[in-house]
């Protein structure tokens, strides 16, 4: 059995350590996606804040481990993760997409064992208690890449590479299994402040949809809209790093 530090380092990536950092920011990635996604924002916040990467089983340097394919599953493991990650400085959670619903499931989780998160940011999806029947995961291969594609947010590179793409397929679907499959439970609103970003032609969040997360918060809400589709943060990096950086405590 794995320790609590030998967990940490399988599914944290701490890029730019930062040991005087006022805050950590814990950051999810979308479906498909990857710790790496977040290197640049590692680089741009240390070392006023420290940045840890969550990486997802199934890819890059886990390749070999099997996926997990529901959210609740992901909740719990991150958390089990973090667990040496809380005690000395404030925390706040980063997540786009598929990464906003697990970091708000995270929040949730900490809550409930008596942590209160400093700040949930999430970007490029609707409220939890919102829901559309999605079954892009059941998709043939070829289905799945359409959507992607779609999307814009993977690496060109990449997209252009069968062979690299073919192989990031099992991945992508078992992510999109798990945000597709997840139903909201109630539950009382979080005590942490929620910042909620979106692109105005997003056609997987829509800003009434987004406008949802105040529902789920008593410590109040924020919405931000960029020009921009459903990766408008590649666009928009420094803005909504000002965004993140404003919301942080210190």
């Amino acid at each position: 059995m794995l320790s609590t530090a030998d967990q940490t380092d399988l599914w944290v990536r701490r890029y730019h350590p930062a040991p005087h950092a006022r805050s950590r920011l814990l950051c999810l990635p979308h479906a498909g996606g990857s710790a790496t996604y977040f290197f640049g924002v590692s680089r741009a916040l240390s070392p006023r804040v420290e940045v840890l990467a969550v990486q997802y089983p199934g890819r890059q340097d886990r390749r070999s481990e099997p996926f997990v394919e529901t959210i609740g599953e992901l909740a719990d493991r991150v958390v089990g993760a973090i667990g040496s990650q809380l005690d000395d400085r404030p925390l706040a959670l980063f997540g786009h997409s598929m990464g906003a619903v697990l970091a708000f499931e995270v929040a949730t989780r900490l809550e409930r064992t008596g942590t209160v998160a400093a700040a949930l940011f999430v970007s490029g999806r609707r409220a939890p208690c919102t829901h559309r029947a999605e079954t892009v995961h059941l998709k043939d291969d070829n289905g799945i890449l359409d959507e992607v594609r779609s999307l814009n947010g993977t690496d060109s590179r990449i997209m252009a590479d069968d062979e690299l793409i073919r192989m990031a397929l099992p991945s992508i679907r078992a992510d999109y299994k798990a945000i597709e499959t997840y139903r909201y439970e109630p539950a009382p609103p979080l005590r942490s402040p929620i910042q909620a970003m979106v692109g105005d032609e997003d056609p997987k969040a829509s800003i009434p949809e987004v406008r949802r997360w105040a529902e789920h918060t008593s410590a109040g809400f924020t919405l931000h809209v960029f020009p921009g589709g459903h990766f408008f943060l590649d666009q928009h990096v420094t803005a909504v790093l000002d965004k993140i950086t404003g919301g942080l405590p210190g």
